[in-house]
């Protein structure tokens, strides 16, 4: 396994993050400690969560895969010190968690006492902002006019960005937390962080997590333009656009127990026609070169200039083994031409 520092911070996490959202739903406790244990055999110690999860998202099941990985803590409390353990604060919108409240500093600081609570530990090394209170151009939005910048109040936005920032500094000074990042944010959201920070001498963002893959390619090249330059770890998540890249869902495909089976907050806005025929010429590319489809997708988000760690997620040991497995094979320039060819042919099919 390889490893890299996590942006700014003195963290050095592996290339590969073990994301967790499908525990407490499509997988129980059992399953859990089984990928913990075989992901920490196998070289990764970085560990992304958040209170949101499981997914789909239900009152139900809020917190669930917090308190899953929580009870593994407290049964394996020497591995504490071994792991990057991340998670993250749900932004507006959800009535069960904090009545749907916007992100706010005092609403940070409540999240992150109850997320070591339900994690049995006392801090977590990164802490991230879900998504921001505004709208954005991720989930799909990412069309011209879906998102209307012009109606955003932007001294407003910056204002909450601040009470923000002074709440999690009150986490860091306080050891609860000790580095801030971003997720399913932007250009503009990562510059006035940045901006604040460096201002009001308040915790610097370090990372920020973003959908990207061979479907969802949009952060290329201006977002992680900035982050390389601005020292910010780039971690996409769904590298397998929610299991479309393997491949199992084409010609109408649902295999018992996937994602694509259950009902999704956002619906099934990446299974359009166009995303599944770019699939099916993904699919012919990796047959071609001897190689699983998920693999060939994993191996060439890893080699992305500018990412810092893929996160990954399975349901199975046999799938986290192989999605593993991507990050040992190296692509040779045959394989990054005719991946580049077909990119050209389907920029940006959902």
């Amino acid at each position: 396994m390889k490893y890299v520092r996590l942006g700014s911070s003195s963290l050095d996490v592996s290339r590969v993050c073990l994301g967790s959202m499908t525990w407490g739903v499509q997988n129980n406790q059992n399953d859990a400690n089984q990928q913990l244990d075989f992901a920490q055999m196998h070289g990764v110690n970085f560990i992304d969560t958040a209170e949101m999860y499981a997914v789909p998202p239900k009152e139900e099941t809020y917190g669930k895969t917090e308190t899953i990985i929580g009870n593994w803590l407290a049964g394996n409390p020497s591995r504490r010190k071994e792991i990057i353990l991340a998670s993250k604060i749900a932004g507006p919108g959800f009535s069960y968690i904090r009545d749907g409240a916007q992100l706010s500093g005092d609403n940070v600081i409540k999240a992150v006492d109850a997320s070591l609570k339900r994690l049995q530990t006392d801090y977590i090394d990164l802490y991230q902002l879900h998504w921001p209170n505004r709208q954005t151009s991720h989930f799909g939005n990412h069309w011209p006019n879906q998102a209307q910048f012009t109606e955003v109040n932007a001294a407003q936005q910056t204002e909450v960005m601040l009470d923000v920032l002074e709440g999690l500094a009150k986490c860091v000074s306080t050891g609860k937390i000790r580095y801030c990042g971003l997720s399913d944010d932007t250009p503009w959201g990562i510059s006035q962080y940045l901006k604040l920070s460096a201002k009001y001498n308040l915790p610097r963002m370090v990372s920020i997590q973003n959908e990207f893959s061979l479907l969802h390619t949009k952060d290329w090249p201006y977002l992680i333009e900035q982050c390389v330059h601005e020292d910010i770890a780039y971690l996409p998540w769904s590298p397998l656009a929610t299991g479309l890249l393997t491949g199992k869902y084409l010609n109408g495909a649902r295999p018992a127990g996937s994602r694509f089976t259950l009902m999704q907050r956002n619906g099934l806005f990446r299974d359009t026609d166009n995303a599944n025929k770019a699939v099916q010429t993904f699919v012919d590319i990796a047959k071609q070169h001897s190689i699983s489809p998920a693999q060939l997708a994993l191996a060439w988000c890893d080699q992305v200039n500018g990412v810092t760690s893929t996160i990954i997620g399975a349901t199975s040991l046999s799938q986290l083994e192989e999605n593993l497995n991507a990050f040992t094979i190296p692509l040779s320039t045959q394989i990054k031409d005719d991946i580049a060819q077909w990119l050209k042919q389907s920029p940006s099919p959902f």
